[in-house]
Order: structure tokens, then sequence, then C-alpha cells
């Protein structure tokens, strides 16, 4: 167009121009760049019981051979904390995760709520919550959650407090005192450490975000009792010695509702942007 100007000439506008060209299907995003995408929304997932919000992942284990790495699977209930499964494998893989996710939903008895998929169904589905990795994303494990009832959540990508139960136990497992501090001469040798460490997180070690039960104590249902023990030995202490106490005593009531990524209260709210809630 500008060149037509300087030759004296003006057929139409820039904008004529570009209309005629959207028509035509020749203006049009040139380039190998990825297209601009959508941000995407805010998992969040409440449990309010066992085996209603699962939580996976994948880390590595060293081997006594440089550069080569086993993985180790671990699939945590987010309300009781209790590792349901686990596997070490040699690679990762989205068929070895659909083989644990079913072994854990066979372990932990969760079946298929009735009428699920339809509007008659008012079970809530277990959710299986996982970053987005390639083996959290196969289309084995896809389809093998499908035919089990099991949705799929997923973490945004490159946010990590997205799946903050499996990283926080990672951690556990890694800063163990018992953690060898030479890395694994072979699978068998891992899966033996893993087995031991699975029995002491789920039997006998006391986690202090449900307050100091054991995983095993709160997922059966024997986390309250033992709480409500706890506030009774709590309260007699205390009123056998008033002045040593200048407060109350511990609160040992069991967390109702676990979330990921919880939803801010509501005077926390910018005025301007609703709430978003994510499946």
């Amino acid at each position: 167009m500008p060149a037509l100007a300087d030759q004296k000439l003006f057929i139409g506008s820039e904008s004529s121009f570009y209309r005629v060209l959207h028509q035509a299907g020749q203006c049009h995003r040139r380039g190998r760049a990825r297209l601009p995408q959508e941000p995407r929304s805010v998992p969040r997932l409440r449990a309010d019981g066992p085996n209603q919000v699962w939580s996976w992942d994948i880390t590595y284990l060293p081997t006594t051979v440089r550069g080569v790495w086993l993985y180790l699977y671990l699939v945590v209930d987010v309300w009781s904390r209790k590792v349901v499964a686990w596997d070490v494998a040699e690679v990762e893989s989205s068929e070895i995760a659909a083989e644990l996710v079913q072994r854990a939903c066979l372990k932990e008895r969760y079946h298929r709520p009735i009428g699920f998929g339809s509007s008659q169904c008012h079970q809530p589905p277990l959710v299986l919550h996982a970053d987005n990795g390639s083996a959290m994303r196969g289309a084995t494990l896809e389809s093998r959650l499908e035919e089990m009832g099991v949705l799929r959540s997923f973490s945004r990508p490159r946010v990590s407090n997205d799946n903050p139960y499996s990283e926080s136990l990672f951690r556990t497992v890694k800063y163990r005192p018992d953690y060898p501090s030479r890395p694994f001469a072979s699978k068998d040798e891992a899966c033996e450490w893993v087995c031991a460490f699975v029995d002491w997180y789920n039997h006998r070690h006391h986690h202090s975000g449900i307050k100091f039960v054991t995983p095993h104590q709160r997922h059966s249902g024997a986390a309250k009792a033992i709480c409500q023990q706890r506030a009774e030995v709590y309260e007699a202490a205390r009123q056998a010695n008033p002045t040593r106490w200048s407060r109350n005593t511990r609160c040992w009531l069991q967390p109702e509702e676990v979330w990921i990524n919880k939803p801010p209260e509501e005077h926390e709210l910018p005025l301007e942007l609703p709430l978003i809630q994510a499946a």
C-alpha cells in the first residue's frame, strides 16, 4: 500500500486489504512457534475419606552402573497419606502404571460406582492425580482407568505445588536415616528397601499432617478414637496441674477434609475474579 501511494495510487485502506485477505484465507499465522495456549485451570481436589483422591508420581533410584537408574512408583491416598501401591521398575512405562493402579484398586476394594457416567450416580468416583509425564498421560493407563471408573487429574505444567503429597512423600523417602548411602546394586535390593520403608511409613510413622497417627490408623478409621483418648489424657493432666498450663491443651481433632489447592476464602478473592472450580 505505501508502494502504491508512491505511485500516486490508492486502492483501499489497510483494514480493507486485511478484510479481503481474511475472506480468502490468506491471512494466517506463519512460523514454527507453538500457538499461544490458554492458561490451564487450577486443579482443585477435595477428599473427606479414604479412596477418594490418590496422588502418584515416579522418582529415580540410583544404581551402581553410571547413568543407569531404577524408577520408584508410589501411589498415596491424599486423605490418609497411606501408600496404597508401589513398584520398582527399570523403565518409566504407562503399562506398569496401569498394572500398579489396578492392583491398588483390588487391594483397596475399590469398585466402579453404580451408574458411573450417568446422572443417577451419587457416589463420587476415585480421582487419580499426577503430573504431566509421559507415563502419566499414556494411552494404556488412560484406557485402564476408564475401565475401572477412575478419573484422571493433572497438575499444571511446571507447577510442582499441584502435586504436593507425592513430592512430600519422595522427600520422606530420600531423607530417611536408613536410606542407603551407596547406590542400589540390583532391582531386588531396591525392592527390599522400599518394601521395608512402606511398612514403616504406613504402620509406624506418626505423621504430623494427620495429628501424629499412622497413615494406616487414619485409613482404617481408628484415628478418631486414638486422638480422643489423647485429648482425654491431656485434659486430665491439665486438670491435675492447672498452673502449668497457660493455654488450652493441644487440639487432637482429625482433619475432616484434605485439599489439593484449596480454594481461597471469599474475603480473600479479588472482587473482579470469580472462583474457578476445576475437576
